[in-house]
C-alpha cells in the first residue's frame, strides 16, 4: 500500500483544497492529512474561521481523506513520515523545495500546482469587503 501525506490549515474549505486532496490521493492508496491545530496556527500568526475539531470533521467527510492527524510543529514532518509509514509527501507548489532537505532519503517529495482561480486569502478578502 502506497501512503501519502499532506499538510495544511484547510480553513474555509474550497475547491482548491478538494483538488489538492484529490491529486494527492491519486499518488497512492491511503491519504493522511496533517491538519494545523489552533495552537500551531497561533504560533504561525494565523487565525481560523473554524476550530481544529470543525476543520477535522470537514476533512474526514471528504472521500479522498483516510486519516486526519494534528500538525503541532514545523519540525514534525520527518517524524510523521516514519510514524505513518509514508511513501509520498505532497504540498502545493507555493512551498516548492522547502522540505526537500528535511525529507531527503525518507520519502518521495511532490509539489503540486495550485488551483489558480481560488485561494483562501481571496475568499477572506471578498468576505471582508461585503461586511
Amino acid at each position: 500500500m502506497k501512503r501519502v501525506i499532506t499538510y495544511g490549515t484547510f480553513d474555509l474549505l474550497h475547491y482548491g483544497h478538494i483538488e489538492l486532496l484529490r491529486r494527492a490521493k491519486s499518488l497512492g492508496d491511503y491519504l493522511v492529512v496533517a491538519l494545523s491545530t489552533d495552537e500551531f496556527n497561533a504560533i504561525k500568526g494565523k487565525t481560523s474561521s473554524f476550530t481544529y475539531e470543525q476543520r477535522k470533521a470537514m476533512l474526514e467527510a471528504i472521500r479522498y481523506v483516510d486519516l486526519v492527524v494534528p500538525e503541532e510543529t514545523w519540525g514534525q514532518k520527518s517524524t510523521d513520515v516514519d510514524t505513518y509509514d509514508i511513501d509520498v509527501f505532497v504540498m502545493g507548489d507555493d512551498w516548492l523545495n522547502t522540505f526537500n532537505d528535511q525529507l531527503e532519503g525518507l520519502c518521495e517529495v511532490v509539489y503540486l500546482p495550485r488551483t489558480p482561480e481560488i485561494d483562501s486569502t481571496q475568499i477572506k478578502a471578498g468576505l471582508k469587503e461585503r461586511e
